[in-house]
């Protein structure tokens, strides 16, 4: 399933502070301790050398990743036309049927975290909340089966 290509102003900062970081503080870093370990001589058994190298190679995937990912993705911004509706950027206040009260925020698929409460755009639940309003019922499959909620409140921060 190919990905949404939108990001809140947050995630995205999130990823150009992670991209900065990487270039520009930890790769100087580890090129300068490969580099180092590179000059004590063997290098088949030089474990700093080894580590550095692999770190390398992690922070230039990670590096091709993010600069590639981010020509793609586009910033959402709040527009007072969306309140009232789940749109991208909402948080969204339900009642499952325990009546238990869940509160979910819909972002993008790159910056999503269950702990914060923000689940992407491209998940069955957010999925099933677009374009719902208070009151209206939604059902969403999970892999234990059919579940519903009632959307109780809509904000946009």
């Amino acid at each position: 399933m190919k990905r949404s290509n939108y990001i809140t102003r947050t995630g995205w900062d999130r990823l150009d502070k992670e991209l900065k970081y990487l270039w520009k503080e930890e790769r100087p870093l580890i090129t300068k301790s490969v580099s180092e370990a590179a000059a004590q001589g063997d290098r088949s058994e030089n474990a700093e050398y080894i580590y550095g190298k692999r770190r390398l190679r992690e922070i230039d995937r990670r590096v091709r990743f993010l600069v590639k990912r981010t020509e793609d993705l586009t910033i959402v911004y709040y527009d007072p036309k969306q309140e009232g509706k789940v749109y991208f950027g909402a948080w969204v206040s339900l009642i499952n049927e325990d009546d238990k009260e869940v509160i979910y925020r819909v972002v993008g698929p790159d910056e999503w975290d269950v702990k914060k409460g923000e689940i992407s755009l491209d998940s069955p639940m957010a999925r099933a909340l677009i374009g719902k309003r208070v009151d209206d019922e939604v059902v969403v499959q999970t892999p234990e089966g059919e579940r519903v909620f009632d959307i109780i409140k809509i904000w946009y921060k």
